[in-house]
């Protein structure tokens, strides 16, 4: 029996009817490689289970202390089955890729049932209509709480499916697990009540390496977002969420990005990547007629050295970074959005694209693991209805090899983001074996046509590629910042609300 950290129960506390704290993580698998070609949903079950013992939270339960008197405790689920939790579903014909986009909105945004270990697993197969991907390939989708995420152990959640080689190894026989008998109501207020009495001794005990880890995030984090309050236009996305989730993502070249950032000299490909988001948020906006006069502000992640003697892969720091979105030349946005970055004195913290490849390189996951739940953690910490930037955008690069599962190649990695009241709008930029996926999560009632959306984040990116290959790149002049064409905000996004849709659209939306 574990009591849940500060941080790890305010998650379970800030769940509510509209926005819970599910973080989904989606793979998709070429089988090809696999031997004979096939990987059966049994070999996928019977895998799992032989590595659960490396997440001891996947067998484990949240119970609450009686009257909510203290933190709640893990306690071990002694009806744990793991057919429960590694489900097994396909598309219907022609099983599409936004088929499969809604469907997996569907899924995130049910909450994960609180009684049960917090987590979910489904293997979903009739992806036989991707663009790019080969017909017979399935997707593996993992729905984790928040709560449930150790973000110093992280890198188990991908060691939990994957092998850096395509020889497939047999399961070992799951290990014999007896789980403990949860205490009774009188231990945890007994228990509460010890916990009360020795709280002012805890407090004076040195914090020791837990601070010093976090030292950099917490001084980042009152500095930038705390401290210097920066006054941003509200948009649709800086609302009231509704229930339901939209979803949506475009693959792009890591050379081609690469090539982008010669546009402005020492540019990165991090600079390019917010130059993407801003062009295309920029194009969604002006298309609704909801363009507005002042620069969208986006929060963005980015991993800063530790002081200990080894790195923490978790230690993660916000910053926020105006996207230009008022300015129509997009050499020029993106000279601005490089000016912004390597002025900032924690951006110049920050660790190389190079460094954050290679602590990243035996487990992706770890990275979208972490910046996910720092987002959630500076949500709360401002509390309601005070966003932190107009959106978020998380920038995470991914191992340069690949990943196998039973053999399969696993071709894509993206991720679901929560969102929250007043940020309704997470961009989830994910590299993976020379591949940059963007997608994006928000609510159906912010973003009703995502794939819209998808289109001017695509038509952004082809508008910096055309300019990149040209034969004579432009390096831009002064800048200056060119205010777009007046466009007031309408007046139903001026305080939040939610509209009320029919059993149809509810069911459009996700």
């Amino acid at each position: 029996m574990r009591q849940l950290s500060e941080h790890d129960a305010a998650y379970i506390y800030s769940d509510n009817a509209h926005a819970n704290s599910n973080l989904t993580l989606l793979h998709i698998y070429d089988q090809s490689t696999a031997p004979g070609g096939v990987v059966r949903f049994k070999q996928i079950l019977a895998h799992v289970e032989s590595r659960l013992d490396k997440l001891p939270n996947f067998r484990e339960k949240i119970l609450r202390v009686p009257l909510d008197l203290d933190y709640p405790y893990w306690v071990e689920d002694e009806n744990f089955n793991i057919e429960y939790h590694v489900r097994h579903i396909a598309l219907p014909k022609p099983g599409d890729w936004r088929q499969f986009c809604i469907q997996s909105s569907r899924i995130h945004a049910r909450p994960l049932d609180l009684q049960r270990p917090l987590w979910e697993m489904y293997v979903i197969e009739g992806l036989d209509s991707f663009l790019d991907l080969p017909v017979g390939s399935f997707a593996v989708l993992l729905k984790i709480h928040h709560a449930a995420i150790d973000v110093t152990h992280g890198n188990e959640i991908t060691s939990l499916l994957h092998d850096l080689s395509p020889v497939a190894s047999v399961p070992a026989p799951a290990a014999p697990w007896f789980p403990e008998t949860p205490p009774g109501n009188l231990q945890l207020l007994w228990l509460a009540g010890l916990n009360m009495a020795t709280l002012p001794l805890r407090l004076a005990q040195p914090l020791g390496n837990s601070w010093t880890a976090l030292k950099a995030t917490v001084k980042t984090f009152a500095g930038e977002f705390l401290g210097k309050p920066q006054a941003f236009p509200i948009t649709r996305f800086n609302t009231e969420v509704s229930p339901h989730r939209v979803f949506e993502t475009r693959r792009f070249a890591l050379e081609d990005f690469k090539a982008i950032r010669a546009l402005v000299p020492g540019a990165s490909v991090n600079d390019v990547v917010l130059a993407v988001c801003a062009g295309g948020l920029r194009n969604y906006l002006y298309k609704q007629d909801e363009l507005p006069q002042q620069s969208l502000v986006a929060a963005a992640p980015i991993a800063v050295h530790s002081d200990l003697e080894t790195e923490t892969p978790g230690n993660y720091s916000w910053v926020r970074v105006g996207l230009g979105t008022d300015i129509a030349d997009p050499v020029q946005r993106l000279a601005v959005i490089q000016q912004a970055s390597s002025s900032s004195e924690v951006m110049a913290q920050a660790l190389s694209a190079r460094e954050l490849t290679l602590l990243a390189q035996q487990a992706p996951s770890l990275a979208i693991v972490a910046t996910s739940k720092m987002l959630r953690s500076a949500s709360a910490l401002l509390g309601d209805w005070a966003p932190l930037a107009n959106c978020a955008i998380t920038n995470v690069p991914g191992s340069r090899e690949p990943l196998y599962l039973l053999g399969a190649r696993l071709s894509y990695l993206s991720a679901i983001m929560p969102i929250s009241d007043g940020m309704g709008l997470v961009f989830s930029v994910t590299g993976y074996n020379d591949t940059i996926v963007v997608s994006f999560t928000s609510c159906y009632e912010q973003l009703s046509d995502p794939e819209v959306l998808a289109q001017c984040l695509r038509d952004s990116f082809q508008e910096y590629l055309a300019l990149a290959q040209s034969a004579a790149p432009r390096t831009p002049r002064k800048v200056v910042a060119k205010k777009s064409r007046p466009t007031a905000v309408p007046a139903r996004l001026a305080k939040p609300r939610r509209r009320a849709t029919d059993n149809k659209s509810a069911a459009a939306a996700v």
